[in-house]
């Protein structure tokens, strides 16, 4: 990497405080990866801190940050850790012989007995690359590395996640998410950080060929993960207090409703969770059993999205003759946009949604 495009980089991202250097754990966030990753760089690659202090504490430069960044740059795009260290130890070399033969400006180099200072040659301008003709395999390299995830105007934690999820690291996803959740807290996490990472994930594979595929699986995965690793125990059963969660058949988009279930948790309300394309008599007969006062079916397309079974649902009706019941159905997800049944409210957006349950409950 040249030294005006590192520059630049620097002025983009904010340079580390001269003389300050930042700790180990701020690396870290600011990069998207486990403080363990990045302890693991320096003692397996040589990618550590240049200045060594002696103390505990080790301090990161904007320079050694730099080095992480393209580190972390390549590995996204695949390659192996070792093989994308090499490669920046290598770039690093480079540039520290560049500026070594280099005299600096206004200098001379030191003259020898009885032989006059020399004027240095002025410097040459880079040659220019034929048009046409292909990059340098470097600058291919950074092209690759600087192809990520279109975010936009998003958190600093998106970016983070969106970084470990691309190069399918555990570790430091798993981290990440659950400290967004725990910042944040779950409704906000999941909508200001978690949900736009996933359309973005989605946007990269729906445009790259199916290119991605793997990593929105991943990222699904882990997400899936941190809720349920976060979410407290199930709530005891409340008579006519319970609400069914459930995506209609054909559908198995299931992450939107285990958050749904998660917040329900936090706050208390016995939930029974069905997951994906629950068929219609199993869905029928989970309501006549549990006596739910809410049904939330997910419809996450609109050729999935059945009005006729969300009518039948909503006309269930349990309990002893002149105090019948029957349940609040809530026609939930994208699928329904289009499709509003008359009568069944349609939330949109995981604060609406726990909001109508929380009142439908509480009746």
């Amino acid at each position: 990497m040249g030294t005006h495009e590192r520059d630049g980089e620097d002025r983009g991202r904010g340079d580390v405080p001269h003389g300050a250097g930042l700790t180990t754990g701020e690396v870290a966030r600011r990069l998207g990866v486990a403080p363990t990753t990045v302890r693991t760089w320096d003692r397996r690659y040589g990618l550590g801190p240049d200045d060594h202090t002696g103390g505990r504490h080790r301090r990161w430069t904007t320079t050694d940050v730099a080095r992480l960044e393209r580190m972390c740059a390549l590995t996204a795009t695949g390659i192996p850790p070792a093989e994308a260290a090499r490669t920046v130890l290598g770039e690093a070399t480079q540039e520290t012989d560049a500026v070594a033969l280099t005299a600096p400006a206004g200098r001379t180099a030191p003259a020898s007995a009885g032989t006059p200072p020399q004027t240095p040659a002025p410097a040459q301008a880079p040659a220019r690359r034929p048009s046409g003709a292909p990059p340098p395999p470097s600058a291919r390299a950074r092209s690759r590395a600087g192809s990520g995830l279109r975010l936009g105007d998003v958190r600093q934690e998106c970016k983070g996640i969106a970084r470990a999820a691309l190069r399918l690291d555990a570790v430091a996803l798993d981290e990440l998410l659950e400290a967004a959740i725990v910042e944040h807290g779950l409704i906000a996490a999941w909508t200001e950080v978690i949900m736009p990472t996933l359309q973005a994930v989605g946007r990269k594979w729906e445009s790259s060929g199916e290119k991605y595929v793997e990593v929105e699986h991943f990222l699904s995965w882990h997400v899936s993960g941190a809720l349920r690793r976060g979410a407290p125990p199930s709530a005891a059963d409340r008579p006519g207090a319970t609400v069914v969660l459930a995506c209609v058949p054909g559908e198995n988009h299931t992450l939107p409703l285990e958050v749904l279930a998660a917040a329900l948790a936090e706050r208390g309300l016995p939930v029974r969770m069905f997951g994906g394309a629950l068929p219609v008599e199993s869905l029928v007969t989970a309501v006549r059993r549990t006596g739910p006062a809410a049904v939330g079916l997910w419809a996450q397309s609109r050729t999935t999205a059945s009005r006729p079974l969300a009518q039948h649902v909503a006309a269930m009706e349990w309990g002893v003759r002149g105090a019948r019941r029957k349940p609040v159905v809530l026609t939930i997800g994208p699928g329904w946009s289009g499709r509003t049944v008359t009568g069944l409210p349609r939330p949109t957006g995981l604060a609406e949604a726990v909001a109508l349950l929380e009142s439908v409950v509480s009746r």
